[in-house]
């Protein structure tokens, strides 16, 4: 094993997060960016490729276990029954991992689950210097502009870390201390051990302090060091609401900046909102107030916006999607979507498909060139290829406890306000008629028409509707 790589990353997620004031998710699955903060973390630790990770939960365990087990799988939890301090924490999850694989020989990494913009490569740092600097314990510092809620850093005369201090027992002079505690630890597991044995809850909060065992191996002769993050704000905790959304945009703008180095260009940083699953590829272009969610890919050259949201929708390259809500799509290369679209999971769209103006789609197929323009509802359909579809169209496709699906082939012409009541389908250059309701299957080449015949009754106004605007219009149109 490389001196880099830990024998384990311990994520400390039980606490409460009472200042969140949320009844139903703890603090650590409020989500940010497309992952939930403790999501962050733990992907951030999976960086340093460590022999065993482990998460320690309490508060609302069941609901941050299933989290876990659904998105990270393989990730082991502990269980702090009590939330008696970091020390404690800590020592639950070394006796939890003592009884699974053994107790870890070699470096342990402590983090928190509610700091989502700290990076691997903050992380590995921390490692590094602890390898090569031999130390006893390693803690990630940062000098930040407001200390308030943090721990303090208090240094010796020579400028080593002489111990941490909590806020709520700092004096005024430590107070004032800029360097603060992240939280965030390399530790010799076998020192950490002996120093956590050592720790007592002599303090305001009677409770065990894991920043204790920092003053309890300097005593004992062994080196405590510090690596001072690049960027203070990787350290940044999240403890309320407010809290939350400055890290969203500080992480946003991380996101949008990497997008903009990659080739993607951002009109507007400010109203474009980015996941960390997103992919892209060069010489796309996002228009102001855009969000891509989870695993949303664009393909190269292809413009997204204004005003559109693609959550887990692959972009074709050289595609067009304007004023769209996508979920779960496929937009082929070159084709064209919006303005006031809706794609719905299951909707695919093939090179140079349209997707036109209030036109929702869900699970059906456009073949390539295929056109639906406007104000229609396509469901459970296949399209073929360079087929057209009238305006006001609708497959018609559940019967209120089935869905059947339409089928219409290639190169055809539907006319508008067309119902196709599934299941139908539609052979290939077949047309149907304008306000037709086809129940039927039409053959390839066909005419498809489904209407009443029109009847006019003459004089019908003057007569029923006598003295009005439209009566008085008529007899001037008639010559009365």
């Amino acid at each position: 094993m490389s001196a880099n790589t830990p024998a384990a990353v311990i994520v400390l997620a039980a606490g409460g997060g009472t200042r969140m004031k949320s009844k139903s998710l703890p603090k650590v699955l409020h989500p940010i960016c497309g992952r939930t903060l403790v999501g962050h973390a733990v992907s951030a630790a999976q960086e340093l490729t460590p022999d065993r990770l482990l998460v320690v939960v309490g508060h609302q365990r069941e609901l941050v276990q299933a989290h876990l087990a659904e998105y990270y799988p393989g990730v082991r939890t502990a269980v702090q029954l009590e939330q008696n301090g970091t020390g404690h924490a800590v020592r639950t999850a070394l006796a939890a991992l003592a009884a699974e694989g053994g107790e870890p020989d070699g470096t342990v990494v402590i983090t928190t689950g509610d700091a989502p913009l700290l990076t691997g490569g903050t992380l590995a740092a921390l490692v590094a210097a602890h390898a090569a600097q031999g130390n006893g314990v390693t803690v990630l510092t940062a000098v930040v502009p407001d200390s308030t809620g943090y721990g303090r850093i208090l240094r010796d005369d020579a400028d080593a870390v002489a111990s941490i201090v909590e806020e709520k027992d700092a004096t005024a002079a430590q107070c004032a201390i800029t360097e603060i505690n992240s939280g965030v630890f390399a530790f010799d597991a076998k020192l950490l051990a002996e120093a956590l044995a050592q720790v007592t809850t002599d303090n305001s909060q009677g409770e065990e302090y894991l920043t204790d065992t920092l003053g309890i191996l300097r005593t004992a002769g062994h080196r405590v060091g510090a690596v001072v993050a690049a960027d203070y704000r990787d350290i940044l905790g999240i403890n309320d609401r407010v809290q939350l959304a400055e890290a969203r945009r500080i992480l946003n703008s991380r996101l949008t900046e990497r997008a903009m180095r990659e080739g993607v260009t951002v009109v507007d940083p400010a109203t474009t909102w980015i996941d960390v699953q997103v992919t892209y590829e060069p010489d796309a272009v996002l228009l102001p107030n855009t969000q891509l969610h989870g695993t949303t890919h664009l393909g190269e050259g292809c413009q997204v916006g204004p005003n559109s949201t693609l959550t887990d929708t692959l972009v074709g390259a050289g595609a067009t999607v304007s004023n769209t809500t996508a979920i779960g799509a496929e937009i082929g290369e070159q084709a064209g979507v919006g303005p006031y679209a809706y794609l719905r999971p299951g909707a695919k769209l093939g090179r140079k498909a349209k997707a036109g103006t209030y036109v929702e789609i869900k699970n059906s197929e456009l073949g390539e060139g295929a056109k639906v323009p406007h104000l229609s509802y396509i469901g459970d359909a296949t399209i073929g290829a360079h087929t057209n579809i009238g305006a006001a169209s609708v497959t018609v496709n559940y019967d209120g406890v089935n869905k059947h699906r339409t089928t219409i082939g290639a190169h055809c012409r539907t006319g508008s306000d067309n119902m196709f009541i599934a299941p139908v389908t539609v052979g290939d250059g077949a047309y149907t008629a304008a306000g037709s309701v086809i129940i039927s299957d039409v053959p390839a080449g066909a005419l498809g028409v489904s209407r009443a015949q029109q009847r006019n009754v003459p004089g019908w106004v003057e007569r029923k509707r006598p003295g009005t605007d439209s009566a008085r219009a008529a007899a001037e149109a008639n010559g009365a």
